[in-house]
């Protein structure tokens, strides 16, 4: 069963001051997608995700980061949470494999917005299962693996940019996506 993956930050000395700096990074670092036709969305929540969006706006894919860090600064409050939601290239079996455009969102969460892990930074990559083995897919082997290359790719640039205390790759069910991968790889061994 397809699960949501997600990518979370805990850094060091995040406060109000330097979150955008943070996020830049992030931001910075991410490889949006060269194939998507639909538009970025940028929205900032005050509080915490029961709120109505504060600000929203559509950015051309990929977006100019200075306009949206623009943006972000005009609400830059502790109890702010930014969340940018795009989509980057990755191989998906519909069919037949191909790169396509995979929804991602990149969010900052203020240190004081309400957020049940209390991580600062976080990325939403959507279904699990672009990345874990599908055995009803010919050829699935190269392209769950590129898929994964790309991940990993991402996780070690940014792991580079930022001081991190830690970080984690989790499912939404709370499964740690490396153990649910390895179980994945030995089924029918």
């Amino acid at each position: 069963m397809a699960d949501q993956l997600y990518l979370s930050y805990w850094l060091r000395a995040f406060n109000q001051m330097n979150m955008l700096r943070q996020y830049e990074k992030l931001l910075r670092l991410f490889p949006f997608s060269g194939l998507s036709k639909q538009a970025c969305v940028f929205r900032i929540l005050a509080v915490d995700y029961g709120q109505p969006a504060i600000f929203e706006r559509a950015y051309p894919t990929p977006p100019e980061l200075s306009d949206v860090l623009a943006a972000a600064a005009d609400f830059q409050h502790a109890d702010c949470c930014y969340r940018l939601d795009a989509a980057w290239d990755l191989w998906q079996y519909e069919n037949d494999w191909k790169v396509a455009p995979a929804p991602v969102s990149l969010v900052c969460l203020g240190p004081e917005f309400e957020n049940e892990t209390g991580d600062n930074l976080r990325v939403e990559f959507g279904v699990d299962s672009n990345f874990l083995p599908q055995p009803d897919a010919p050829g699935e082997v190269l392209m769950v693996q590129s898929n994964i290359r790309s991940l990993l790719k991402l996780v070690h640039d940014v792991d580079d940019k930022l001081a991190a205390e830690r970080r984690s790759l989790w499912t939404e069910s709370g499964e740690n996506f490396h153990d649910k991968l390895q179980r994945a790889l030995t089924v029918g061994d």
